[in-house]
């Protein structure tokens, strides 16, 4: 690491732990270039460089003459191992997630059909080709996007129906209440998680700086007779603001 750019990572170390601790609060704002140039003694080349760090990192944003302000920091959302389960009002394990109501509620969508691939054919475990309906979704949390998904479910079992209709969505209760009113009964959700950095197209759409990654879930519902009837592939979540929690009972 050149001398240069051990400097920059060090400021914008300092920075983001004075930012973290609450020294600069949500939309303070953070000393001119001049300042921080004069006070860490190096040039204002340098300084951009390291806010430029801290930009991607989706800490602070700046504008032309404005200057760098911390911006606001999206709340912590926590997923519970028992967010799937049937709730008594009108809800989907998304609102739940998110705390938000109902009417509070609010996603994007386009439905298309498509044939299973490869991957989708081994998470269906059914035969390529298989016609699908995919529902691209954006779920958004007091009016930010939150959340975005591609949930595919079979052809065979919702073409001709009002789930296949994204006039009705959302869908108090969520996929698995859609299912039901077609006779299936999910029996069980099972979930696999990764994390990585976005893509661009992730990053444009849930609005994240260069540099904060994500979480991505694979999920399957599957029904009580143990057919896969619904693949959500991804669901995509920033993970700097996700806590996924699990309960383990241990049986002694």
């Amino acid at each position: 690491m050149a001398p240069t750019d051990a400097e920059y990572v060090r400021i914008a170390g300092e920075l983001r732990d004075a930012i973290t601790a609450g020294r600069y609060g949500e939309g303070e704002q953070l000393p001119t270039l001049r300042e921080l140039s004069d006070h860490y003694g190096v040039s204002q080349v340098t300084v951009r460089k390291a806010i430029a760090l801290l930009r991607d990192e989706g800490l602070v944003e700046s504008r032309t003459r404005l200057g760098t302000r911390v911006r606001p920091r999206p709340p912590v959302h926590r997923l519970q191992a028992d967010r799937y389960r049937s709730a008594p009002v009108p809800s989907t394990p998304f609102t739940r997630d998110q705390g938000v109501t109902w009417s509070e509620y609010r996603l994007d969508k386009r439905f298309e059909r498509v044939a299973a691939d490869e991957v989708l054919a081994g998470l269906f475990a059914c035969t390529p080709g298989e016609p699908l309906l995919a529902r691209h979704f954006v779920f958004y949390s007091n009016d930010e996007p939150s959340q975005m998904s591609t949930s595919y479910v079979r052809w065979s079992d919702v073409g001709g129906t009002p789930v296949a209709d994204p006039i009705y969505e959302p869908w108090p209760g969520g996929t698995r209440a859609q299912l039901l009113t077609l006779g299936i009964r999910v029996a069980r959700v099972e979930e696999a998680l990764t994390g990585g950095m976005p893509t661009d197209a992730e990053t444009r759409t849930l609005h994240l700086g260069k540099g904060v990654p994500v979480l991505r879930f694979t999920r399957k519902h599957v029904a009580d007779d143990g057919r896969v009837v619904e693949v959500a592939h991804p669901i995509v979540r920033r993970a700097d603001t996700t806590v996924v929690e699990y309960v383990i009972p241990i049986e002694e």
